[in-house]
């Protein structure tokens, strides 16, 4: 069964680097507009047997990003593939994983609905805005963690007396599994979020003094609740405020927010592509690891073993 890897427009630079770590050609497909904005596609390679991994995460624009995946499969399943796989960077409305209030929708699972029925057999996600997202989904999901590529780069830095912060209660399990991994200590930021976008910074728990505290989360969007916390922090006396955080939305004024606080360094990874510049942001590539998940799906080997 041959492999092909096929990319929308949402981050074709990640598949390019992805299809280079595989040693193979990144597969022709023209993804284009019709005149009233419809999404168009077009698989000019013959796939009929074949493995197909389309690359595609939701990232700005967003709905056209879900539109041009969900063509895509769609495409590759009438062109007679064997299998298609959705491999989502980043999911996009991953935020929206319950009914935290009255008459709202749970969009999370919307769109898991949609890349199902658009014929995938299974999904490759990475470090999902919660884990149970993966439920959502009714078919085979793999789960990747971008923790692997920030401990590497962190190890390297050889940092003094390290904390890891978990800025809010839902993120502690990432948190935790991070610091052992360095063993460093484990602090909790207890925030209010009154509406999307914004926090309330409530309590620090734990000891931060001296010490270079990083911020762990899985997305910084607007960057208004990562600055808070960072202050939080940097108000405790942390000597030092860094931030590793697998999706770099970055949204609106969120650079300029970055390169005002006190944060020293904000890394991502290019789940997303980055277009803004800054001083303080540093771009991970994630491609070596999700090259490596897309060897093991088609020899049909463990994927959990990456993160033993």
């Amino acid at each position: 069964m041959k492999l092909k890897i096929f990319s929308g427009n949402a981050n074709r630079p990640l598949a390019e680097k992805i299809a280079k770590h595989m040693g193979i050609e990144l597969g022709n497909a023209r993804v284009s507009r019709f005149s009233d904005g419809e999404t168009q596609v077009k698989i000019e390679d013959n796939v009929r047997g074949a493995d197909c991994f389309v690359i595609q995460p939701t990232c700005p624009p967003v709905n056209e990003s879900v539109m041009e995946l969900l063509v895509i499969n769609d495409a590759l399943r009438r062109a007679s593939s064997r299998r298609v796989t959705a491999v989502i960077p980043y999911y996009g409305y991953g935020r929206q994983d319950r009914k935290a209030e009255p008459r709202v929708p749970i969009t999370s699972k919307l769109v898991a609905n949609l890349v199902v029925a658009s014929g995938v057999s299974r999904v490759l996600a990475m470090d999902l805005h919660a884990s149970q997202i993966q439920g959502f989904f009714d078919i085979p999901v793999d789960h990747l963690y971008a923790m692997p590529v920030f401990l590497d780069y962190i190890r390297k830095k050889n940092l003094p007396d390290l904390t890891i912060v978990s800025p809010d209660a839902g993120g502690v399990e990432r948190a935790r599994a991070f610091a052992k991994r360095l063993n460093a200590d484990l602090v909790i930021v207890d925030k209010r979020r009154p509406r999307a976008n914004e926090a309330d910074i409530m309590n620090v728990i734990g000891e931060v003094k001296g010490k270079t505290a990083i911020i762990l989360d899985d997305i910084v969007d607007t960057a208004g609740t990562l600055v808070k916390v960072a202050a939080a922090i940097k108000g405790q006396g942390a000597a030092k405020v860094i931030a590793a955080i697998s999706h770099g939305v970055l949204s609106g004024a969120a650079c300029r927010k970055i390169n005002e606080s006190c944060l020293e360094e904000l890394i991502i990874t290019d789940s997303i592509p980055f277009g803004n510049t800054s001083e303080k942001v540093t771009v991970l590539s994630v491609s070596s690891l999700l090259a490596e998940a897309i060897k093991r799906i088609y020899n049909d080997e463990s994927i959990s073993a990456l993160f033993v």
